[in-house]
């Protein structure tokens, strides 16, 4: 039985599911694309190779296997793209949550079933069909659940805007003790650089009190002003809209001083060491055209 447990995003990790980029399928059309930044490569002719991928997760894999972490992997789904499991699925508590993700991505969910099957299954729920929410915009600090939004009466016609209002007033009703507060994002479905896919495109917490974030990420600057109160503004590593582009904060704590970072994130990765952070870099760029990176690739099950 697997003993779930997620308080916050930097605690010691257990156990985590890892995607998998084998047999990742052939590189979709223009038309098939899900975000703008996956589009540009399609359009560029620089999409990435199954062989790279593969290998950047690998290292991701062995770096888990440094610290002793517990992996799972999805099953295999012939010519199927399973890299980000952050999407299909999240931990709040002792609960695990299924996103309700867009259709056809269903299957991914399948195939992780044999960890699900792991669990008490009393703590397992499914929100109502209604209820959109993926896990790149739900974030553990805590007392509080950070969850990133999309307020715009547009939503629907937003292939981008991946949780809506009813997502956030869900986890509000089934975890009342808690301090839930949404954050509405900037979306676009054309340029990759002022496209907030997901909050941990433009935030996210490090170490006990430090957190990385994108003040243009937020339609609203009340919602950035808050985090700066929350945290301190000495406590922010504020990055570029170019940095957003190479989604710098979407790195991976592995311990409250152990983060996994891609090893081009050059002024993220002398900040994390600058703060007594072991920064433990790997090549992810290639994953990184797909709009994800390091913590969407991750689902974690056991915290500390």
């Amino acid at each position: 039985m697997l003993q779930l447990h997620v308080k916050n995003e930097t605690s010691r990790l257990r156990a985590v599911v890892l995607g998998s980029a084998v047999n990742n399928g052939p590189t979709p059309t223009a038309e098939e694309a899900y975000d703008p930044k996956s589009l540009e490569h399609i359009l560029a002719g620089t999409y990435p190779v199954e062989a790279d991928m593969v290998q950047e997760m690998e290292a991701f894999n062995q770096v888990f296997q440094k610290y002793n972490v517990q992996v799972f992997r999805p099953q295999l789904i012939e010519n199927y793209n399973q890299i980000f499991t952050r999407d299909i699925g999240f931990v709040i508590d002792d609960i695990f949550i299924k996103a309700n993700i867009l259709p056809d991505r269903e299957r991914e969910l399948d195939a992780i079933q044999y960890v699900i099957d792991q669990m008490d299954p009393n703590k397992v729920v499914r929100p109502p069909e209604e209820v959109h929410i993926e896990g790149g915009d739900v974030m553990l600090w805590n007392d509080y659940i950070f969850i990133g939004t999309y307020k715009g009466s547009d939503y629907k016609d937003y292939i981008t805007a991946r949780t809506n209002m009813q997502g956030v007033e869900y986890i509000r009703n089934m975890f009342p003790h808690k301090k839930v507060k949404e954050f509405d994002l900037v979306k676009s479905k054309l340029e990759a650089r002022d496209n907030a896919l997901h909050l941990d495109c433009c935030f996210q917490p490090v170490g006990k009190n430090k957190g990385i974030i994108y003040k243009s990420g937020f339609r609203e600057e009340a919602d950035y002003v808050f985090l700066v109160k929350l945290f301190g503004k000495e406590n922010l590593f504020h990055i570029t809209r170019d940095e957003m582009y190479h989604m710098n904060s979407n790195v991976f704590s592995i311990d409250e001083n152990v983060v996994v970072s891609e090893r081009n994130f050059t002024r993220l990765n002398k900040w994390l060491r600058d703060n007594d952070f072991i920064v433990e870099e790997i090549p992810y760029a290639e994953i990184a055209k797909q709009e994800g990176l390091l913590r969407c690739s991750t689902l974690p099950l056991i915290r500390d």
